[in-house]
């Protein structure tokens, strides 16, 4: 048995007391793409977890969106694909809503034969990013927001998304509608749904909300002291939404940008620090916050260049970077305005803080958090400049050092000269390494299209 494990044993035990009816356990591991994989015991097997552990390969990290294998580095089929050891992570188990037959899940720490943690494992270099700012006696203040689509189960003719049917009326949902009540009072099942869901799953949803285009929503989630909660969190949320919307007839989807024309849906990260006292160090009365929130504001930006491919990991990531579509072009910073990548919200000044807002709601929450506190770090030890905040809308200014495409974005990664001081080399490599081969794999494909075009 893993020193450690007796915690989350024993949360198993009072969750299965107070459940008996739950038949089977899911082990779950995220991998580069925000998706768990792992195992589903039956319940009566369940305790092996705690005593040896889950065997299973140490390329899970390593897979395409499709859970297909890349083998980066000789990673998969070239090394004979060993196995690697997972084990429970307190805090993780629980009951997993809507599930027939009723089911747990569990968060499993997943080292290498040896015990060493696992360089590429999204988890563990979050881990690695948070460790750097107990140097400096500070703790992020961290949560994840999350838009997503409603879309109706059947495709259109050419196989693309549609807007769910009005639950009202049965009609094509067509307008554009933001905070809408009337359009939350429509969804209301599933809004319902995914509260329950919430409150079985101990995932802090704190509010959703009716963006803009038809059938698309946003969810928040409450602010954490344990950047990996928070991260743990968001890939919870995609779960619960996933299966919230299943009830009511639909499908989710965190696809960054489903529809050509219309707004793309993204991942805001919210964060603030405090010191050991716990005093927020944003915090200095003012609406444009203190110094230190400069600095951090200053080394997102320097760093957003080199974390693109983390921010944005697929093609389809890439369309959602345009003019007025709330999706930032620049590394601009400003004061309650969203049409900056980094803004700092109104509010009360004890809970100043900055909205990262460049990545999208289909990259990994746990790799998005740590580049974007990569960067807050980055700034405060090199005390960067973010220069004055951005006034009206500079949605319209792209900014050349940002790569608006994967293969630009991978090539920057490449060279880069900070995130893999902060991501290690070899967990940074692994994961441009399998981007590049998805990327390479989905090229070869021959789309519907270009046999119109080109035929």
């Amino acid at each position: 048995m893993r020193k450690g494990t007796d915690t989350a044993r024993a949360e198993l035990t009072a969750l299965l007391d107070a459940h008996p009816e739950i038949e089977f356990v899911d082990a779950a591991i995220a991998d580069i793409c925000g998706t768990l994989r792992g195992k589903r015991l039956p319940v009566a097997d369940a305790a092996k977890l705690f005593d040896s552990g889950m065997q299973i390969p140490a390329s899970l990290h390593l897979m395409d969106v499709r859970g297909e294998m890349m083998n980066p580095s000789g990673r998969g089929y070239t090394d004979g694909d060993p196995d690697g050891t997972a084990w429970p992570i307190a805090g993780t188990i629980m009951q997993v809503w809507g599930a027939d037959p009723p089911r747990a899940q569990m968060l499993m720490d997943f080292r290498d034969d040896k015990g060493a943690v696992l360089a590429h494992d999204p988890r563990a270099i979050l881990r690695r990013v948070l460790d750097r700012f107990d140097e400096l006696k500070l703790t992020p203040v961290a949560a994840h927001e999350l838009e997503f689509y409603l879309v109706d189960p059947k495709r259109d003719a050419r196989g693309a998304p549609q807007p769910p049917l009005n639950p009202r009326s049965g009609a094509r949902e067509n307008a554009h509608s933001v905070y809408g009540l009337d359009d939350l009072d429509r969804y209301q099942g599933f809004l319902t749904a995914l509260h329950e869901a919430a409150a079985m799953q101990n995932v802090p949803v704190s509010a959703a909300s009716k963006e803009y285009a038809p059938g698309q929503f946003e969810a928040n989630l409450r602010h954490q002291t344990n950047a990996l909660a928070a991260s743990d969190h968001a890939i919870f949320l995609r779960q619960i939404v996933k299966a919230a919307a299943l009830k009511e007839n639909c499908q989710a989807t965190f696809m960054a940008k489903p529809y050509a024309e219309r707004i793309g849906s993204g991942q805001h990260v919210h964060v603030s620090l405090v010191d050991a006292k716990g005093k927020n160090v944003f915090d200095d009365g003012s609406d444009t916050g203190s110094e230190m929130l400069r600095f951090v504001a200053g080394g997102m930006a320097a760093l957003m260049p080199e974390s693109m491919a983390f921010f944005a990991p697929s093609l389809n990531s890439y369309r959602r970077f345009a003019p007025d579509m709330f999706a930032p072009v620049n590394r601009r910073w400003g004061i309650n305005n969203r049409s900056a990548g980094l803004r700092v919200p109104v509010g009360p000044s004890s809970a100043r803080r900055i909205e990262h807002r460049c990545a999208g709601a289909d990259a990994n929450p746990y790799l998005v958090m740590a580049a974007v506190l990569a960067g807050a770090h980055h700034g405060i030890v090199n005390r960067i400049d973010p220069g004055p905040p951005a006034m009206g809308n500079v949605s319209h200014d792209p900014d050349r050092a940002l790569p608006f495409s994967l293969e630009s974005a991978l090539k920057l990664l490449e060279n880069a000269k900070n995130i893999p001081d902060y991501f290690g080399a070899e967990g940074t490599r692994l994961y441009r390494e399998t981007k590049a081969e998805e990327l390479a794999r989905f090229k070869k494909i021959i789309s519907a299209d270009e046999y119109e075009w080109y035929l």
